[in-house]
């Protein structure tokens, strides 16, 4: 995606519209409240107003967008300010089938490392190598994060209907 001076609101804009959805649920696994998950929010879209470099295509700007959400959040919970405050928001997910919030639940519950390897591969449609690119891991371990934590879901999942999730 070029970018240029007078074009450079244009590209925020379409990346608001493209994006914004993927930037807001991964910034809901890390955060879990929807104060914080707003401040990452606006802070990653800064982050792409400010940044220079055009784009190589729409693929390689998700997986900046992707990379620079999830260092936001981890920066996020680092920072002295996190450390120091108590959120106040204890969010409910509005999930009317309560099979799809059993597994939304489960899946928020698994450890940071396959809550990101589930998200990525499932709601994103990202493939092994794309995801080790994103996270900075190897292929291999990715792999083995995905069925770890495939193996953990369906050891919780056990009680619900259909049981054919992962």
């Amino acid at each position: 995606m070029e970018k240029t001076s007078s074009g450079t609101n244009d590209v925020v804009t379409e990346a608001l519209d493209k994006y914004s959805d993927m930037v807001r649920r991964i910034c809901f696994m890390y955060l879990k409240s929807e104060a914080d998950v707003e401040d990452i929010f606006q802070n990653v879209f800064l982050k792409l107003l400010q940044h220079k470099e055009p784009f190589e295509s729409d693929a390689h700007e998700k997986a900046w967008l992707c990379r620079v959400t999830i260092n936001e959040c981890k920066d996020f919970h680092k920072s002295f300010f996190r450390k120091n405050t108590c959120s106040i928001d204890n969010l409910e997910i509005p999930i009317e089938d309560k099979a799809e919030e059993g597994v939304l639940r489960e899946v928020l519950s698994l450890p940071q490392k396959y809550r990101n390897v589930i998200y990525l591969f499932y709601f994103e449609d990202y493939t092994v190598p794309e995801i080790a690119t994103i996270l900075g891991r190897n292929q291999n371990t990715i792999h083995t994060h995905l069925r770890r934590a495939k193996a953990i879901l369906k050891k919780k999942l056990r009680g619900f209907d259909d049981g054919n999730y992962f």
